[in-house]
């Protein structure tokens, strides 16, 4: 089975240190996510990151840097940016899902939940900006976005799940234990278990509405347009992504 998993920066990715990853046929790590293990396959990370933040040449040999050279095109292939939410979280995903055609992606450290009080840490390692968070039109529902990736997931064959041990989360998958993919004493996953039931006429109906508005910015830059996106009409659409989930199994 070809599982996939997604790492971010949060506290609890720290987790992945004591891990060990055979069990999945690919790590993607987010941003800084690097540093936290050396058994990372790929890092996907935004053009304004620090080049100070990425990995020494030495340490990234035999491993592969996406940019948005190469998952603008995979979100667009899923609709564009604008829709899927322009943070790396969900752009990880979508990648991911198209690249590396997976038949479960697992997210760890990408809950966007973030501490109220400014003196504790919000990152493995320190301080640092809650960019899901930030004043933007594309991300007035961080579950939305996770529903939508979601569905879409499963309309081409992938199960999303979360390994976060968190009590809260902006994600929507379904929660997995670790263990079931860590441990050799664990039956063999099956994806269904962690399929999420959703409303397939109401998906059809968030991706119409999607397709009748045409937010397509092929580019991936869409803050140069944002003056022209309708805020109220991707809030409509979110409202339509959150009515498609039926129940969680």
């Amino acid at each position: 089975m070809n599982i996939v998993l997604i790492v971010g920066s949060a506290k609890d990715a720290m987790r992945i240190k004591a891990w060990n990853l055979d069990a999945f046929t690919g790590c993607v790590v987010i941003n800084n996510a690097w540093q936290l293990t050396e058994d990372w396959d790929y890092l996907i990370y935004p053009e304004d990151l620090p080049v100070e933040n990425l990995p020494s040449k030495e340490s990234s040999r035999s491993k592969q840097l996406i940019t948005a050279r190469e998952y603008v095109p995979e979100q667009n292939n899923f609709g564009g940016v604008v829709y899927a939410g322009g943070t790396m979280a969900f752009t990880a995903g979508y990648w991911a899902l198209g690249a590396l055609k997976p038949d479960i992606i697992a997210y760890l450290g990408c809950d966007m939940i973030y501490p109220e009080e400014k003196d504790k840490e919000s990152h493995f390692y320190g301080h640092g900006q809650a960019d899901p968070l930030r004043s933007d039109v594309t991300l007035q529902s961080l579950e939305a976005k996770s529903i939508r990736l979601m569905a879409l997931a499963q309309k081409n064959h992938c199960v999303m799940v979360n390994l976060s041990e968190l009590p809260e989360s902006r994600l929507q998958f379904p929660r997995a234990p670790a263990e079931r993919f860590l441990l050799k004493t664990s039956p063999p996953i099956i994806s269904d278990e962690y399929k999420m039931q959703l409303d397939v006429s109401a998906v059809s109906k968030a991706l119409q509405a999607e397709k009748e508005l045409g937010c397509m910015v092929t580019s991936g830059r869409y803050w140069e347009v944002a003056e022209h996106l309708d805020a109220k009409k991707l809030s409509a659409i979110d409202a339509l992504w959150i009515d498609s989930v039926l129940a969680k199994k």
